[in-house]
Order: structure tokens, then C-alpha cells, then sequence
């Protein structure tokens, strides 16, 4: 997800070089675009198996939930923990230490054969995750060519988007038409993660070593009291943005099974796939638009896709329930852009680990808390009850994020700090 990639690529203070001994191979820049996608790849292949472990081990959509929540949280301590890591040891041991972790996760999703094995695995994963996206997105600004110096903010934002759409459609195609349903998909990642790990190896090494390794594993979350005034409104869209897509990667294909019909895997990884891959394309669409442009709109979009969708699960027309995904999708990219652009231009720079920081304990949590929420309402009320009320929740969020921006707009236009036009 670029929410972490952002703040990585923009907290960066520290000079970097290449090594003296090695000049970066032809391609070495894209060959860590693709690892930054492969990683979130691997994290949202699960999502259209759940259905299937669901029904295998007879557990309750709570579970489910805690189960997704549960990489959330490894993926936002080890952000928080190791996000600067590499700036000390530099960017190759932590690679090498992440892609590591992500083969033993992958591992442990071949043998898993309970819900205690399959939560080990989601744990491990969001901690390499974490450790992964952040040296990756770093070592991307360090390879990135001189004649294109937006390259790499670029791709941490479309990157992450893009890899956790085709996590989630490869991996339904996978289980749907394949064999092992429950495994082949890992062994194609671990394989991946092989060929990744190769990569590393070949990498010059883009970052000299520095003390203040221990150091800078102690967690700082900050929200300087002069920021407050632009953070406080973007706080309910990056909740509203983040619960969202909490819903569809692990209620999903659920709800897509269930109330719509739909029973086929392939259509549980094509649910994830229009909000991430919408996001993704709208991400690279807006990349040139100034951030404060574009919260407001996603705002609308996002509450307006959300009730088109659904309209569609209401109605039992998944034509429509796609057609507010995508629209939704597109909210969401514009949302990562807005908020994250937003941080980006008003944090200082000795501010910018502090704040980012802030800003991915808020996403994450939006990830996470309101899905198992939501997967613990589904065991009290019913799938579609619980969809009804989660989406009216989502709605009602992207609604007060649309006013607070209008409202912070009118304040800013009477301050003459921006055109009343």
C-alpha cells in the first residue's frame, strides 16, 4: 500500500550513495519496482482463500477478520519499529532479512492447516511486509536516474496499489482454475521471493552505514500542534479510505458469495482488484494534481462508490456493486494521493518521520479495527446486516470528511491563504 511507501520515500534525510565497488546494473531500478509489487502481491493472495479456509476449518467471519487484522498489525509495528533500519545497516541486509521472513510466511501458509498456523503466517507477513516496502521505496529514491527525479515517488505510490490487485485476481485464477487451491499460489510466491532475494544479492549496496542503529528502532509518533489544523480534517478520509479497503480484502469475496451469488474464486480476487487496481490507475491519472485539490473529491467519490455498491448488494445486481467499487477505487487513489501529498508538504523535515508515522498508525488502524468490527457484527447480525451498517459507517465518514474540507476551505479563503474562487 503506498501509505507506507510515502512516508518512507518523503522522511528520508539522510544522503546516500552507491557503493564504491558496484554501479547499479541496467534494470537494477525496476527490479526493485517489481519486488516492491511482489510483496504486496503475496499480501493480498490470501483474500480469495479465505472462503475456502473458512469452510475447510469452520471458523466465524470474527475470526476472519481478526485473522486480516492481524497482518495489519504486524505490517504497523514493524513500520514503526525497523522503518529507519536501513538508514543505519544499510539497504541490503534489511532486504535480505525481509524477503527471509516473507519465505518463512510463505512456508507456513503451504502447511497451514488450522487457524493458529494460518495466523502465524499473516503475523510474519506484515512484519517483512513492513520491513520490505520501507527499504524498498528508499532504495528506489537511491537508484532512481538523475533525469527523472519523480520516478520513485511515482512508483511507491502505484506500486502497492498495483501489486495488491494482482495478489488478489492471480490468486483467485489460481484457486479457481488450478490445482491445490489452498497452496499453488504460495509456491508461485516463494519461488518469487527466490528470484528476490537473488536481486538483493546483485544490488550495489545504495546507503552507507551509520550509527544509531538501536536508536532508531524506538517507535516516534508525533502531531506537532502547528500541523494540527491541516491533519485533524484529513483524519476521517484516511479512516473512511483504509476501513474501506479493510472491507473488501477480507469481507470481500464473502460478501461476493454470499449475497451476490458469485461463488467462483476468480470473482473473490476481482473484488479486491477493481478498488486496488482503480486506485492504482487513478493514482497514476492524478500524480500531477496539487494534493489540496483532490481530498474533497475523493472524499464524495468514496461515499458515493461505497453506496452504489451498496445499492448493488441490496439489490442483487453485482453490476452495479462493481460499478460503485470502481468508483470507489477511484476515491481511494485520490485519497492516498491527497493525504500523503498533504503530509508530505507540511511537515518539516525533521518532522516527517514523527508525522508519517502518525499517519500510518491512523491508516492501519482504519484498516483493521473497523473490519474486525465488521467480521464480529457478521457473526452477531448476518453478513448482509453487518454490510449494510459497515457501509453506511463508511459513507458517513467520507460525508464528514467532505464538509470538514469545505469548512477548512472557507476558513483558508477568509485567511486569504487560498483563492475564494
Amino acid at each position: 500500500m503506498s501509505v507506507e511507501t510515502s512516508g518512507a520515500a518523503s522522511a528520508g534525510t539522510t544522503p546516500t550513495v552507491v557503493g564504491p565497488h558496484r554501479r547499479p546494473w541496467r534494470g537494477a531500478f525496476s527490479s526493485v519496482a517489481a519486488i516492491l509489487v511482489l510483496f504486496l502481491a503475496a499480501s493480498s493472495a490470501p483474500s480469495p482463500i479465505y472462503v475456502i479456509y473458512q469452510q475447510q476449518w469452520r471458523f466465524t467471519a470474527w475470526v476472519l477478520t481478526v485473522v486480516f487484522a492481524l497482518y495489519v498489525f504486524g505490517l504497523l509495528a514493524s513500520l514503526l519499529v525497523v522503518g529507519a533500519l536501513s538508514d543505519h545497516l544499510g539497504r541490503r541486509p534489511v532486504l535480505a532479512a525481509a524477503i527471509g521472513l516473507e519465505a518463512v510466511a510463505l512456508v507456513l501458509f503451504l502447511i497451514a492447516g488450522d487457524v493458529l498456523v494460518l495466523s502465524a503466517a499473516r503475523v510474519l507477513q506484515g512484519v517483512a511486509t513492513g520491513a520490505a516496502t520501507t527499504a524498498l521505496s528508499a532504495t528506489l529514491v537511491d537508484l532512481e536516474p538523475r533525469q527523472a527525479r519523480v520516478r520513485a515517488g511515482v512508483v511507491t505510490s502505484v506500486a502497492p496499489l498495483t501489486g495488491l490487485a494482482l495478489g488478489a485476481v492471480g490468486s483467485g485464477v489460481l484457486v479457481e482454475f488450478g490445482p491445490a487451491p489452498t497452496r499453488l499460489v504460495y509456491v508461485l510466491l516463494l519461488a518469487g521471493m527466490v528470484l528476490a532475494a537473488v536481486i538483493v544479492a546483485l544490488l550495489p549496496e545504495t546507503s552507507l552505514r551509520r550509527p544509531g542503529a538501536l536508536a532508531s528502532l524506538r517507535p516516534r509518533v508525533a502531531m506537532p500542534a502547528h500541523l494540527r489544523a491541516d491533519i485533524v480534517p484529513l483524519v476521517p478520509a484516511m479512516i473512511a479510505t483504509w476501513a474501506l479497503a479493510g472491507m473488501y480484502l477480507s469481507l470481500g469475496p464473502s460478501v461476493a458469495a454470499e449475497l451476490l451469488g458469485l461463488r467462483s474464486h476468480l470473482i473473490g480476487g476481482v473484488v479486491v482488484t477493481l478498488l486496488a487496481g482503480t486506485g492504482a490507475f487513478a493514482v497514476a491519472l492524478l500524480r500531477s494534481r496539487p494534493a489540496s485539490s483532490l481530498l474533497a473529491p475523493a472524499a464524495a467519490m468514496l461515499g458515493v462508490g461505497t453506496l452504489i455498491s451498496l445499492a448493488g448488494v441490496a439489490g442483487n445486481l453485482a453490476w452495479l456493486a462493481a460499478a460503485g467499487t470502481v468508483v470507489a477505487g477511484i476515491g481511494f487513489g485520490a485519497s492516498v494521493l491527497a493525504t500523503f501529498g498533504t503530509f508530505a508538504r507540511i511537515a518539516r523535515p525533521h518532522e516527517r518521520g514523527a508525522v508519517f508515522a502518525l499517519a500510518n498508525v491512523i491508516n492501519y488502524l482504519g484498516n483493521s479495527v473497523p473490519a474486525v468490527l465488521g467480521g464480529i457484527a457478521v457473526t452477531a447480525l448476518g453478513l448482509k446486516s453487518a454490510t449494510v451498517i459497515y457501509a453506511l459507517a463508511i459513507a458517513l465518514i467520507t460525508f464528514s470528511a467532505f464538509v470538514l474540507r469545505l469548512n477548512q476551505l472557507r476558513v483558508q479563503c477568509r485567511m486569504a491563504t487560498v483563492p475564494c474562487d
